[in-house]
């Protein structure tokens, strides 16, 4: 693989990772249709990608991130940002304990287009109904944050949108999109170092013979963090004119262009 599909697939996980369609399922979908990588470069090249994306969103949210752990180190569960850990702890206890259970069958079950491309569809639904929350809410409940950790489990599914389920659900939730849009990004850290943890505790052999070059490795990941980047303030600009369920639309058009991929036998 050279420096151009590197570029490539960093871009579609910058982009894919925080808007939320679906960075799994993209990459997935690239790998089908351009034979870019072999399943143990695939494996590793997924695993550095996410450390890129990791990187940017504690970079984009480092003031919050300063502040709860200030709050952590004081034991202080009381102020704005003390308030945060407990509902991140809650929040991550659904979303670890369904990925880890459903890693392997959602694997085997979403190994060709069809699956993927309906879980697009469903998904997009999700992102369309989200215009229908009412944004009362200043505060996130604990039960409402069980849902939300439950959403962000289910992205483990090709085609679901970690940032698109979570911020969907708050807004349905009745949660105003500020807190949703941060909520979603703040929890979403321990996910993804649980699951680059997991990763590499689990498929460490295959990760050390995978045949990446360190050159490809960094250009994906520095482009993945760039464009990673762009994404979140781009996300941020769209929820903030509400016109996040527009995304909706990609979800249906990528969904039934993959369904006739399929059809076709690509």
């Amino acid at each position: 693989m050279g420096l151009v599909e590197t570029a490539i697939l960093g871009t579609i996980q910058g982009l894919t990772e925080w808007l939320p369609i679906s960075s799994t399922g993209h990459l997935k979908v690239a790998e089908h249709f351009l034979h870019f990588l072999g399943t143990q470069d695939s494996l590793l090249f997924e695993f550095m990608l996410h450390i890129g994306t990791l990187l940017v969103v504690l970079f984009f949210f480092r003031e919050d991130i300063k502040k709860i752990l200030a709050a952590l180190g004081r034991l202080d569960f009381k102020t704005e940002h003390g308030r945060l850990i407990p509902l991140i702890v809650i929040g991550t206890i659904p979303a670890v304990a369904i990925g880890v259970l459903l890693k392997e069958p959602v694997e085997q079950a979403f190994q060709n287009m069809l699956p993927i491309a309906l879980a697009f569809i469903v998904f997009g639904l999700v992102l369309y109904l989200s215009k229908t929350g009412k944004e009362e809410k200043d505060e996130i409940g604990y039960s409402t944050v069980i849902i939300i950790g439950i959403a962000e489990g289910l992205a483990i599914i090709p085609g679901i949108s970690r940032s698109g389920a979570t911020i969907a659900i708050a807004l349905l939730s009745g949660i105003k999109r500020e807190k949703a849009f941060k909520f979603s990004f703040l929890l979403s850290i321990p996910a993804i170092i649980g699951a680059i943890g997991y990763t590499a505790y689990k498929d460490y052999g295959a990760l050390a013979t995978a045949g990446l070059g360190w050159t490809e490795i960094l250009v994906g990941i520095i482009v993945a963090m760039i464009v990673g980047f762009l994404a979140i303030k781009l996300l941020w600009k769209i929820l903030a004119k509400k016109k996040f369920h527009f995304f909706a639309l990609y979800c249906w058009l990528f969904g039934i262009a993959l369904i006739a991929f399929s059809l076709s036998g690509f």
